[in-house]
């Protein structure tokens, strides 16, 4: 999973075109999210609760709760938004209490994870209706990075990224288990809307 520091680093980079790219990202989730209207939403791997914040921002109002694995991103994300609830806590020991959320996201955590597909499978168990996943978008997300000079070593590959997906393959992926909607063009990355079978 992204550690706390690369997520803080990534989200508070002083590069003005990175900060545009993550900023159109966050308008985008956030017009997905309010499109869908939940009753209640749950982040699963929230960091340090920068989507939260960005979804309150734009004024979703529901009930809004995120999950991660590390206490400091949480300390962090209580701060960032004090009406969210967040908890250290495993998805998969969250999802088999039988606790159901109208919708789950997960951004920008499946590319960490060795067994992405039963974690999609988690997160559809999570959710009543909506789910809403992003990853980066490959090859071009390591050709970006190429570019300005990080993980040259890599070819541009971020090491903490141990899964790829390029656009098609990714909705694929996703579509294994859910019914994929919505994908909108969020270069460099790939997000995607999409409900639970029933």
């Amino acid at each position: 999973m992204a550690s706390s520091h690369g997520n803080r680093q990534k989200h508070e980079n002083g590069n003005p075109v990175q900060r545009a790219l993550i900023g159109h990202f966050h308008k985008r989730l956030c017009e997905l999210v309010l499109a869908r209207q939940p009753s209640e939403i749950l982040e699963v791997g929230c960091g340090e609760g920068y989507v939260l914040s960005a979804l309150r921002k734009a004024g979703v109002q529901c009930p809004m709760h995120g999950i991660d694995f590390s206490e400091a991103a949480i300390a962090h994300a209580k701060a960032r938004v004090p009406d969210a609830t967040f908890a250290v806590e495993d998805a998969r020991t969250l999802a088999s209490s039988g606790r159901r959320y109208d919708l789950v996201l997960m951004i920008e955590v499946l590319e960490h994870l060795e067994d992405a597909q039963s974690m999609v499978g988690v997160l559809a168990k999570l959710s009543k209706h909506h789910v809403v996943v992003s990853v980066p978008w490959e090859p071009f997300f390591r050709g970006l990075n190429f570019l300005r000079g990080k993980h040259i070593t890599a070819l541009g590959n971020d090491p903490e990224h141990i899964q790829h997906w390029s656009r098609r393959e990714f909705q694929r992926f996703v579509g294994r288990q859910l019914d994929v909607h919505d994908a909108p063009i969020v270069f460099p990355w790939t997000l995607l809307s999409a409900e639970v079978r029933s």
